[in-house]
């Protein structure tokens, strides 16, 4: 029997959180700054890693390829053990990569695509199996929903990641409440990995109460067992492979877990690379939404929608008059439209170049929307061409159980 793991090593949490500090777990987050999380903070609070120059050149020597603009901008800013991942690139061995979705409206917004658009790069450089688990079951616990709406909104958002582009010979997509009850293996993984946290454990690291439903409570252990490649025999077979996981830091607890349980369970420990949060149209103190239809922009919002969200919402770092902002300039920090910017358009240059003229007075608050309203809307235009081509038949052929394109013997 596995004896459970201490609390110190599972929780690895700074617990002297002050009163100032920005709250950042998996169901809430916001600071009280213009300019969002201090990221930097977060990374000792939570003892990761940073991305920085060394990571970001390393890359690009094992991948031959460009570093993802999402990489060298800090958009993905930090990491456990990306080092290990690019050393088993480099002696020629395998991993996956496992992502996930926890479905909560009819649509995927904006910011959900961010870890998305990173994985589908990350599959493509380095040739590899992914898994991407739907979390319908952890709505119906958390959300005043049914298990049936939480799984209608999960094959919906499944449409949503299947538009992304993923390779379906390298790809399988899954939801809990349909795939659990179909693999065994899954489910034992779970068990074992329930045995080594105790309920106090689980209390300490997610903050659950005495109120709270038990489903709760064994939650963490389904997110967990993806990070198991024995939960997909039918890819994997047995073998036990390392994972990456690319996710937003706000998923962390649960692989802080993770990574403890699996030396225990004799498993590779995860590795992950962190996103930060694309922010509100309000502001940066708390990232977009589903369930507020004026903060986010919505992966089926038309382009006239796009357009009035930005101009009429989106929070402007400019000065209350044209006079006043020419002298002083914009501050791009603290802009809405600037912060999309930075997440969507790709050319280094033309962005600097937005940067500058904005901090000079020479481009005006508009113009910056206008900017970002011409860099999003082709974006989810052409995303939603190809959404519109996923029907049920080919969503049906992702979250099939089967072998994908790779041998494990």
């Amino acid at each position: 029997m596995e004896e459970p793991v201490p609390i110190a090593e599972i929780a690895n949490l700074d617990l002297d959180v002050q009163e100032d500090d920005d709250i950042v777990d998996p169901w809430n987050v916001a600071s009280k700054s213009d300019t969002g999380i201090d990221y930097e903070k977060l990374i000792k609070r939570f003892g990761c890693s940073k991305v920085d120059d060394e990571l970001i050149a390393r890359f690009e020597k094992v991948t031959g390829k460009p570093a993802h603009h999402l990489l060298k901008r800090g958009i993905f800013f930090s990491h456990r053990d990306m080092h290990s991942i690019l050393n088993i690139v480099e002696a020629g061995k395998q991993f996956y990569l496992y992502t996930g979705r926890g479905p909560s409206s009819d649509s995927m917004h904006l910011g959900h695509l961010i870890p998305f658009l990173f994985t589908k790069w990350l599959q493509e450089v380095f040739d590899v199996p992914l898994v991407i688990q739907l979390t319908d079951d952890e709505k119906a616990f958390w959300k005043d929903m049914t298990v049936e709406t939480s799984m209608k909104m999960a094959f919906d958002n499944a449409k949503d990641i299947v538009a992304v582009g993923f390779d379906l010979e390298k790809t399988f997509i899954f939801n809990d409440l349909t795939y659990i009850g179909q693999c065994p293996e899954f489910y034992r993984n779970m068990v074992r990995i329930q045995k080594c946290v105790t309920f106090n454990q689980v209390k300490g690291i997610f903050g659950f109460g005495d109120s709270d439903v038990i489903g709760k409570i064994t939650f963490p252990s389904i997110q967990a067992a993806p990070a198991f490649s024995t939960s997909f025999p039918a890819i994997f077979n047995d073998k036990k492979l390392p994972v990456l996981i690319p996710c937003a830091i706000d998923q962390d607890p649960y692989f802080r877990m993770t990574r403890d349980v699996s030396a225990r369970l004799k498993f590779p420990k995860p590795a992950l690379l962190h996103s930060s949060f694309l922010p509100a149209l309000q502001g940066a103190q708390t990232k977009m939404s589903a369930s507020d239809v004026n903060a986010s922009i919505f992966l089926n919002d038309t382009a006239k929608q796009i357009k009035n969200k930005i101009n009429k919402h989106a929070f402007s770092g400019g000065q209350p008059t044209v006079e006043e902002h020419r002298l002083k300039g914009g501050n791009p920090d603290i802009d809405i439209s600037y912060q999309y910017l930075k997440f969507f358009l790709e050319d280094d240059e033309k962005l600097a170049d937005i940067r500058q003229r904005y901090i000079s007075g020479e481009m005006l608050t508009g113009e910056l929307k206008k900017a970002a309203i011409d860099c999003i809307s082709p974006i989810i235009t052409e995303y939603q061409e190809r959404r519109a081509k996923v029907t049920d038949d080919v969503l049906k052929q992702y979250m099939t159980i089967r072998k994908l394109k790779f041998d494990y013997k």
